[in-house]
């Protein structure tokens, strides 16, 4: 999100001394993106953030496709995702390409012994149940009921959760994700037109300067592989930081839907953009004002897109079952469309309750095991009348 952050104490000009108080000097890292050409931010370290005292091993994270050639439609049953304590033991990779991995997950324990980077991926996490704290070494963010937190890839983070009943939905993104480019002027500001702006995305606060020698376990996932290493010193040590690239929280609720006299295209609720896919908030909203619209989404092919919807709460006018935590995954090739009934129960509503998240991939989806175990088997036909 191209805006500018601070937070702590940091020197008057970048690359020049900046001295504790002890007279020693604090150590400057540059976190950035797209080698020197994307968004950074500039930190200053207690400690070298270079220290690492023990390799301890690695293993192979990534997810294992089962089906990599996909034309069936399909309704995931998310919340049968069981419960583990461990955060990333409890990430359920079930939908990926070569530009996305979606996940399901529903961690009961706080991260207390490790500390988490993925190398890999800018990571949207939408918090579908529980509250906690995001703890990063750039601050905190508290988090609740319909956010999407918004980590870019290589920030150091803990998950500290409140009570053991959480439910996430992972975007695990390999380009950064960016606010729609339509959104934002040629400074980046967001304009006046967009559904949200800058007022709306919670920055990190509360950040914690640890100045710590000892033994810091940091899991680390670089190229589908989870490493594991030792860091001699606490990573949260950075007493000061400034620059545009840091993490955030939005809440779907502070999502302004675009409504018109008829049916609007799923483009006008983007809410964020990668090079390889979409996503898209669908909130409470006024239906279509003209006196003969039909404020069900009509029959459309999906030609160059798989299309994913996360259900979240409410009810769908275009669906007849489908329950919170369930995925739909309509595949690129066969048209999709309101259920039978849907449309004609539409017609004369004037508003919608329903509240879901969508991506849209531009490269077909392949399918993990988790997925299929998932799968209702039954939604592929649930359009024969």
């Amino acid at each position: 999100m191209p805006f500018y952050h601070k937070q702590g104490n940091i020197p008057h000009k970048r690359h020049t001394t900046f001295k504790k108080p002890d007279g020693g000097l604090y150590y400057e890292e540059l976190f950035g993106t797209v080698g020197f050409d994307g968004m950074s931010s500039l930190l200053y370290h207690v400690h070298r953030p270079t220290q690492v005292k023990k390799i301890i091993g690695q293993k192979d994270v990534s997810p294992k496709v089962v089906v990599s050639k996909n034309i069936t439609s399909r309704m995931l049953q998310g919340w049968n995702v069981k419960p583990v304590d461990d955060y990333l033991e409890s990430r359920v990779a079930v939908l990926v390409n070569n530009d996305l991995e979606i996940s399901l997950a529903a961690p009961r324990k706080s991260q207390t012994e490790y500390f988490y980077k993925n190398a890999d991926a800018d990571e949207m996490i939408f918090v579908h149940k529980g509250t906690g704290t995001l703890r990063t070494f750039l601050g905190n963010i508290k988090f609740g009921y319909g956010d999407y937190l918004v980590i870019p890839r290589g920030m150091i983070y803990q998950f500290e959760f409140d009570t053991e009943d959480n439910r996430l939905f992972i975007v695990d993104s390999f380009s950064p994700l960016y606010t729609p480019k339509r959104y934002r002027n040629w400074f980046g500001q967001m304009l006046e037109h967009s559904p949200f702006c800058e007022r709306d995305l919670r920055r990190p606060e509360n950040l914690e300067t640890h100045d710590e020698k000892g033994d810091f376990v940091m899991k680390i996932k670089k190229e589908g592989t989870l490493h594991e290493l030792v860091y001699a010193t606490h990573p949260f040590d950075v007493v000061g930081w400034d620059g545009y690239n840091f993490p955030y929280a939005f809440n779907i609720k502070d999502f302004e839907p675009i409504t018109g006299r008829v049916h609007q295209p799923p483009p006008v609720h983007q809410t964020f953009e990668a090079a390889g896919f979409v996503v898209c908030s669908f909130c409470p909203r006024l239906y279509d004002y003209h006196p003969e619209a039909i404020p069900a989404p009509y029959n459309h092919s999906n030609i160059d897109s798989d299309e994913v919807l996360y259900y979240v709460d409410g009810d769908f006018m275009s669906r007849n079952h489908v329950d919170k935590g369930f995925i739909s995954l309509h595949p690129a090739g066969i048209p999709h469309g309101p259920h039978p009934g849907a449309m004609e129960r539409s017609i004369g509503q004037t508003v919608t309750e329903e509240l879901a998240v969508m991506v849209d991939t531009f490269k077909p989806l392949r399918l993990t095991q988790a997925a299929l175990d998932l799968d209702d088997g039954e939604y592929w036909n649930s359009w024969v009348e």
